[in-house]
């Protein structure tokens, strides 16, 4: 084997269906801890604004872990950590229902909310008090207010960190490689065991990352720009 040659990975019905897998599970790695990730920083969102005292405590100190301890441990104590602390009945069924994909999905997904959350935070503290005094001078109650007028022009102005933190999601699923899932890396990596063809399955690895975070970049841009009523005027 010498030279370089493509084809010798694109060419093998093995190889292609290797990578095809492998980027399906990472889509479902994306989107499943995406939709994880967001449901909990609207969650989380609430528990800080809400009249609990320790609501913002527990909150500020939630962010604080998930941001300073790295993904990557985070994943190994799910999965080599608390998996094996799981009841004997659960751990078998999750051990027959790709129990990799799916604490990938929990690991990443508990970490991005904290994130998540405090872009949405952000984005609401950017709008200006008189936005809320305003909409109450008009007759809305609060949760109208914050419902018609606040929150949108919240996450409108949340969107682009927003969506920074979606393509560093959609990397860092790459993570689940250490625990086993077969996803995009894991896949690359097979490949190149099987192929000893290491630059061009490393090239074709990179070109297909690079290819799929542009494209979430260019839908997050799409919907900014559909968001901002003055940017879509002029489009």
């Amino acid at each position: 084997m010498s030279g370089f040659d493509l084809s010798a990975i694109l060419g093998n019905p093995e190889y292609a269906a290797m990578l095809l897998h492998g980027i399906e599970i990472t889509f479902v790695i994306f989107i499943g801890s995406w939709l994880l990730a967001m449901t909990l920083a609207i969650l989380l969102l609430g528990l800080r604004f809400s009249p609990l005292r320790f609501g913002n405590p527990l909150v500020a100190a939630y962010v604080s872990y998930h941001r300073n301890v790295p993904t990557l441990v985070q994943l190994m104590l799910w999965y080599f950590g608390i998996f094996t602390l799981m009841p004997e009945g659960l751990a078998s069924w999750l051990a027959n229902h790709n129990a990799e994909t799916i604490f990938a999905i929990i690991g990443l997904g508990l970490c991005q909310a904290a994130y998540f959350s405090e872009d949405l935070r952000s984005g609401l503290r950017s709008v200006s008090p008189g936005q809320m005094e305003a909409a109450q001078a008009l007759g809305h109650s609060y949760v109208s207010a914050m419902r018609f007028v606040i929150m949108p022009q919240g996450i409108r102005n949340a969107l682009p960190p927003l969506v920074n933190h979606s393509v560093s999601l959609f990397k860092n699923s790459s993570l689940a490689l250490i625990i086993g899932a077969p996803e995009l890396t894991h896949a690359v990596k097979e490949v190149e065991n099987l192929s000893f063809r290491t630059f061009e399955i490393y090239l074709i690895g990179t070109v297909l990352y690079l290819f799929f975070s542009l494209l979430i970049m260019m839908v997050g841009a799409y919907i900014s720009m559909r968001a901002d009523p003055a940017r879509a005027a002029r489009a």
